[in-house]
């Protein structure tokens, strides 16, 4: 079978190694267009040191990215973290079509922060899942979906890294075993209950220390790694990484303990006690941060 791999980043690398492994007959390898500065894709890396042809469309809307798909006289495209969108002539170039990974429980959470979404939403349980695009945005017929828990603790980083990144792995070549064997389902999305959340961004990872510890907590969660949850220091913006629940009472933003184990601050109900953070340098810890800042009990975050 003759396969079109087309992703980007560690996970379309991971797959792509995955399918060399197994000696599948991967003919190309399509990416995102290189950005100055930044270091060679990983996905790319691999396919130039196994000598796989790479092309790297700025747009897949034209009739020369048509074409090129066409060209490769693919069998399957197997489509492992693309975020550029892709019009369904050129998915359906490919004689079997094309699938999907996407990570979070179609149709719940479709869009482009599917992970963080259901941290910040108090959610203990998410997955992913295989599907065949069409034009919608992560919508099609769904080959397949596993689940994962959140635990109450678990951040971005852990949800994705330590389940949702290995699993889609394993799920995209399984995917592929079950396209070979021609026992690959097509079951359709029902939207009606399904939702769509645009990126969980800058604005989403701004806390409000007048909400519930575990609404501050969840939004923290979520944005460990990136975004990076953050909250004002006077006129200084603050980002919070690793932090946890307290039990302690306060004015919502209010310092009420500063020590080695970091900086608590009051919430509605409760309090949090920040761990990491990041302000004009690298990520530090927040006792450190106190010190250097000259961050006092008392003091009110935010604003």
């Amino acid at each position: 079978m003759k396969i079109v791999v087309h992703g980007q980043q560690a996970f379309g690398r991971a797959v792509l190694e995955r399918l060399l492994e197994g000696n599948e007959n991967v003919v190309a390898v399509c990416t995102a267009p290189d950005r100055e500065g930044r270091p060679v894709d990983p996905l790319k890396e691999l396919a130039l040191e196994r000598g796989l042809p790479v092309h790297q469309p700025s747009s897949w809307k034209t009739p020369e990215s048509l074409d090129l798909m066409r060209s490769f006289e693919a069998d399957l495209c197997m489509m492992a973290y693309v975020l550029l969108f892709v019009p369904e002539a050129v998915i359906n170039a490919p004689r079997l079509g094309s699938f999907q990974y996407h990570p979070s429980l179609l149709p719940m959470h479709r869009g482009p922060s599917s992970i963080n979404w259901p941290i910040s939403m108090g959610a203990t349980e998410t997955g992913l899942t295989i599907f065949w695009p069409d034009d919608g945005l992560d919508e099609g017929p769904i080959l397949l979906q596993k689940t994962c828990s959140i635990g109450p603790d678990e951040t971005l980083g852990d949800v994705y890294f330590k389940k949702l990144f290995p699993m889609g792995v394993d799920a995209m070549i399984e995917s592929l075993e079950l396209v070979k064997a021609g026992r690959a389902p097509r079951i359709g999305q029902n939207l009606d209950e399904g939702s769509y959340e645009s990126w969980f961004g800058r604005d989403q990872a701004r806390l409000d220390w007048s909400e519930s510890a575990a609404r501050v907590y969840n939004v923290i969660r979520a944005s460990n790694p990136q975004p990076g949850a953050w909250t004002m220091h006077g006129n200084a913006v603050l980002r919070i990484f690793d932090s946890e629940r307290s039990g302690r009472i306060g004015r919502p933003g209010e310092v009420l303990g500063i020590d080695d184990d970091g900086i608590t601050v009051a919430a509605a109900d409760g309090a949090i006690c920040i761990k990491r953070v990041r302000s004009d340098g690298g990520k530090i810890p927040a006792s450190q941060y106190a010190r250097d800042s000259g961050l006092a009990v008392g003091e009110v975050l935010g604003g």
